[in-house]
């Protein structure tokens, strides 16, 4: 089947109207954001930093009593960073690092990375609301 100019233009819009609309892609909602359940918060007990969900888009750091999430996509161009033994973060593409709060310490990367909102549910599981960076 032949497609003439016009058809193929409607088409290509359609297609990609689709993709921008609210719900496209990894994040559900309007405000482009998905909540991940951590688990119990026992599980992460140790100073340090947890990197199982890097692949969900977030590092769970440990530092005494504070539990936090940070993004672990770079703030340059959306690589997923790398987690280092001394608890610092590095970009495997362009060579960004990050101290372990997240702030830049080398660029090209010019912004912090984000920290996402951490809550429990009634069972005493983290969940880390992520939103799109």
């Amino acid at each position: 089947m032949q497609l003439d100019r016009r058809t193929f233009l409607l088409l290509g819009a359609a297609f990609a109207a689709g993709c921008a609309a609210p719900g496209g892609g990894n994040f559900s909602g309007g405000n482009r954001e998905k909540i991940v359940n951590a688990g119990s918060a026992a599980q992460y007990l140790a100073d340090g930093v947890y990197a199982r969900y890097r692949d969900l888009g977030f590092f769970l750091v440990r530092r005494g009593a504070n539990l936090f999430a940070l993004s672990a996509i770079c703030t340059h161009r959306k690589c997923k960073l790398d987690a280092e033994p001394d608890k610092t973060f590095y970009c495997p593409c362009h060579g960004s690092t990050f101290d372990a709060d997240g702030n830049v310490t080398e660029g090209p990367a010019r912004r912090a990375l984000p920290q996402f909102e951490i809550s429990t549910n009634e069972k005493g599981e983290l969940l880390v609301r992520i939103s799109a960076v």
